[in-house]
């Protein structure tokens, strides 16, 4: 079993209005001597923008800024900026969130050159009405059944979240995860103009054909949903993940997960450990917003050590470290039979 370190609390909430209410799950790139993270600040009251500070090492917090550098300016996201990831492909920074307008909560996209002046790119996963959604995975018998209960009446569109692009294309082509519950899908396009509402009637139509991971151990066996940008090694992409079970209490205990995707061909799963890389198993991963949560969303690689950056119990941001060679092995050593 492969040993990871709680490195402890990186971020707490201040007296700042946008961030009063708690921090959590971030961002992290590393842009020449900067670590930047963009994480998620909730003020009283569950409304989310996304909060910046500047890292001096994994594990120090040199600058953080006293406004937010992104806030709701769109009809779709009038409720919420949420649980950012960010890449750089192509010279251009990619911010992935989710958009909250208090009904639908669904993956969005922010490029920027510079980090500072960012441009909306809308919302870029399917927007289908839960009936529509219904009849087009009715059509195909190859569709797990769970699909079809994604139903709620909160909703006017089927909930699509976790929006996570790989950090350079694959095949020449944007690929980014996402997460129709219970599993994790994969798109890949030649450009975001691809992505109009007969593509992804299409794709869910086909939903089998596209989905990378689907719960099968205990500890993610309610529903899974993608992490961190993936990270490439010469054996596959080293995919974190998130997993929920039943908590021991009352809602659901999250685990970060970990899976080994073919590095041509990211919907193939080549491993995946048969345990939780770590657990909610420190007083502030049990207690909080929401307890019995570890949600990781982000990394930074200084030698063979990899960083995981995470929101703990919906209420602060915290970070666990692990070798990324003995993570590889041990994923080696747990291929897909």
């Amino acid at each position: 079993m492969i040993s990871v370190k709680k490195e402890g609390v990186l971020l707490r909430q201040t007296n700042l209005e946008f961030e009063n209410e708690g921090v959590l799950n971030p961002a992290i790139i590393v842009d020449g001597e900067d670590i930047h993270m963009f994480y998620r600040a909730v003020r009283i009251g569950n409304y989310s923008t996304i909060g910046h500070c500047k890292l001096s090492g994994p594990l120090t917090v040199a600058e953080r800024d006293t406004r937010p550098i992104l806030f709701s300016q769109m009809d779709y996201e009038t409720h919420g900026l949420e649980d950012p990831r960010i890449v750089k492909i192509d010279g251009l920074y990619y911010l992935s969130y989710i958009a909250y307008d208090s009904k639908d909560a669904l993956g969005a996209l922010a490029t920027s050159t510079d980090l500072v002046n960012w441009e909306r790119q809308g919302i870029i996963v399917p927007q289908i009405p839960y009936t529509e959604f219904l009849r087009l995975i009715k059509t195909n018998p190859e569709i797990d059944n769970r699909y079809a209960d994604n139903f709620d009446p909160n909703n006017t569109v089927v909930m699509d979240k976790d929006l996570v692009f790989f950090p350079r294309r694959v095949n020449g082509k944007l690929t980014f995860l996402h997460r129709i519950k219970p599993g994790i899908q994969l798109t890949a396009v030649d450009s975001l103009d691809e992505l109009t509402m007969d593509f992804w009637k299409n794709y869910v139509q086909h939903l089998n054909e596209n989905i990378v991971i689907t719960p099968k151990y205990p500890y993610e066996v309610r529903y899974v949903g993608g992490g961190c940008p993936p990270i490439e090694t010469e054996h596959g992409w080293v995919m974190i993940y998130h997993g929920a079970k039943d908590a021991p209490v009352k809602g659901f205990e999250y685990s970060a997960c970990v899976a080994l995707l073919d590095l041509d061909n990211p919907l193939k799963e080549i491993a995946r450990l048969p345990y939780p890389l770590f657990k909610p198993d420190q007083d502030y991963e049990l207690a909080g917003d929401v307890d019995d949560v570890v949600f990781p969303t982000g990394t930074a690689l200084f030698g063979d050590t990899l960083y995981i950056y995470y929101g703990a119990a919906d209420d602060i941001i915290a970070v666990a470290s692990v070798s990324l060679s003995g993570l590889v092995k041990e994923l080696l050593a747990n291929l897909k039979s």
